[in-house]
Parts: structure tokens; C-alpha cells; sequence
């Protein structure tokens, strides 16, 4: 099976998209209301939802609601509801150095998505358009590199918090499966120097109790060296360290940008494979579907194209 027909035998057409941005979610006690982009097909009811966790590159706009349009319009057309936040360690936002939470905010992040979930009746408002069409019970969350470490925050995932030594538990119930994008790894001593030193909180992240069903997307070309010590395999430790159920991809060749889900032809994507992306795009679309409606075969036929193709674009496996 050639990479042209593995999308032909697996998914229907694409739909068309309706994309909302800024809608507002008032924030009392946040540097500043909570903006999100809201995208879904143009029809159809009880669509599942997907919350979407952006990223820290470099660039000014991928770190915000602005973000991720090949994920996020794929997954759109193809029957979900997307909601992106921009969170508060966003470059667009400039906020002060010595704001709370700063530089990369990792509670409010988590909190953020709350929001989102208890703010359904504000978006639908905002978005007449999906006025009694969300399936409030099928939620998702998914998040690339410091999104995936806030994602698997909202699955179970704990650390402790370094201003006072407690230990952080933000699992969210509402979210009933996930996908960890080129995720954040173990802390401890799998990290640089300058990591544990500046970033603490990831000093401590523990996977032992991240328990709802995710998805693991990892790059084998993904070193990682401003983050970890170990290399590409740390980016599989959500899987590894965590209880099942999980799956994990590992991408032939990929590097951090898995091909270039941040963006469309983005400067920082340094492994730049549309093919690549359409593979985590069918993959991750897959998992979710079949997670959130038990029985539903597409994440079967997902692996069985990913591996039958002539030259696989990775692997898969599962516990």
C-alpha cells in the first residue's frame, strides 16, 4: 500500500470548516481573559471534542490559538471540535517576566483547559454556529512538546510543586483519552543542568499514576539536547512509564517538529515531511476516534496501513 492510497483506504472525505478566533473566556485571577480558536465541520451533532496545547518554539504565533492548523483543520474536518487556547507562556502575549507561573506557566496551562471545559455554555454562545452540537462526554486533549507535558498533567500525570513541595495532582476526569506529542520525559537526572536548574517543576514529573488511555507520538531523530541527557527515548517515557492502556508511535526519522505539526512550512520545523505529518495526522484522528467510541475500528486500520506500506513511515506498539 503506497502512502497516496494509505489515506484513500482509511478515511472519507474531508469536510468543510468553520474556525472561530478570538472567543473569550472570562478569567478572574489570570494575567488576562483566556482566548481560544474554536474549530468544527460545518455540520453534523454530538461531535467529539479536542483540546489542543500548544507548544514553546521559537517562532511569535505557533505558541497560541494561531497554532497547529495541520492537526487542528484535519482533525475539524474529519468530525471534531478543536478548542486551542492560548496560554499564558505564549510569545504573543509579552507578559512580564516576573508574572507568576512565568516563563512557561505549567499550572496555569493545565488550568486553562478547565476553563475551557467549564466554559462550553460560553463558546457555544459565542459560536452560534455549535449552539447543541458538542458531545460534552467524549473530551480530548492532546499537546505538542510543553503541550504534551500539560496534557498528561490533565491524564494523571504528577510532579511536585517546587515553591512549596507539595505534590500537584490536575487529572481532570472530563478528559477521557489523550495524545502526547514529541511529550516531555521523566525528570531527575535525565535532564541538563540547565533544565533542572531553571525549569524545576520538570524535575520531578512521574507517569506511575497517569492512568487514562493515551496515545504517544515520539520522534527517533528527536535529541532533544537543550532539554535531556538521555536522547530520543525520552520522549517515549510516557508510555514507558506509565500504566496501560497506552500505545506508542515512534516516527522513522523524525525530529521535535514531527514533520511539521506546528504549522504550515514553518522556519523551526527542522524535519520538514508532509508525508510525515499526514501519518500522525491519520494516526492521532484514529486513536482518539476509537478511544472515545469503544468498538470503532479506524485505529485498527490506521496501524494496518502505517504497517503494510512499502517503506513504513514507524511503528507501533501497545500495552
Amino acid at each position: 500500500m503506497t502512502d497516496s492510497t494509505y489515506a484513500a483506504a482509511t478515511f472519507s472525505s474531508p469536510s468543510p470548516v468553520l474556525s472561530v478566533s478570538p472567543v473569550v473566556l472570562p478569567a478572574p485571577g489570570r494575567a488576562v481573559d483566556l482566548e481560544v480558536r474554536v474549530s468544527a465541520p460545518m455540520t453534523g451533532g454530538d461531535l467529539p471534542v479536542i483540546l489542543l496545547s500548544h507548544g514553546q518554539g521559537y517562532s511569535n504565533h505557533l505558541s497560541s490559538l494561531n497554532g497547529y492548523a495541520p492537526l487542528a483543520n484535519f482533525w475539524a474536518a474529519h468530525g471534531f471540535v478543536v478548542i486551542q487556547p492560548t496560554h499564558l507562556s505564549s510569545r504573543t502575549l509579552s507578559l512580564d517576566p516576573g508574572t507568576p507561573g512565568a516563563p512557561l506557566f505549567w499550572r496555569s496551562r493545565a488550568e486553562d483547559m478547565r476553563r475551557v471545559l467549564d466554559g462550553f455554555d460560553v463558546i457555544e454562545a459565542a459560536v452560534p454556529q455549535l449552539l447543541g452540537r458538542l458531545d460534552r462526554n467524549r473530551v480530548a486533549v492532546a499537546g505538542h512538546s510543553m503541550g504534551g507535558h500539560t496534557a498528561s498533567l490533565l491524564l494523571g500525570a504528577r510532579l511536585i510543586d517546587p515553591l512549596d513541595g507539595t505534590e500537584v495532582n490536575l487529572t481532570e476526569p472530563r478528559i477521557k483519552a489523550g495524545v502526547l506529542l514529541a511529550a516531555p520525559g521523566r525528570g531527575g537526572d535525565a535532564l541538563t543542568e540547565s533544565v533542572a536548574e531553571n525549569l524545576p517543576f520538570f524535575s520531578t514529573t512521574d507517569f506511575s499514576r497517569m492512568a487514562t488511555p493515551a496515545l504517544v507520538v515520539a520522534g527517533d531523530k528527536d535529541a532533544s539536547p537543550h532539554l535531556t541527557v538521555r536522547g530520543p527515548e525520552w520522549h517515549a517515557d510516557p508510555y514507558v512509564l506509565s500504566p496501560g492502556p497506552k500505545s506508542l508511535v515512534t516516527l522513522f526519522d523524525a525530529e521535535h517538529g514531527l514533520g511539521g505539526v506546528s504549522g504550515y512550512d514553518v522556519a523551526e520545523t527542522t524535519d520538514e515531511n508532509p508525508e510525515r505529518v499526514a501519518a500522525v495526522q491519520r494516526l492521532t484522528w484514529a486513536y482518539l476516534r476509537t478511544e472515545l467510541y469503544p468498538g470503532d475500528s479506524a485505529w485498527r486500520a490506521a496501524c494496518d496501513a502505517l504497517t503494510a506500506a512499502p517503506s513504513p513511515l514507524g511503528r507501533v506498539e501497545s500495552k
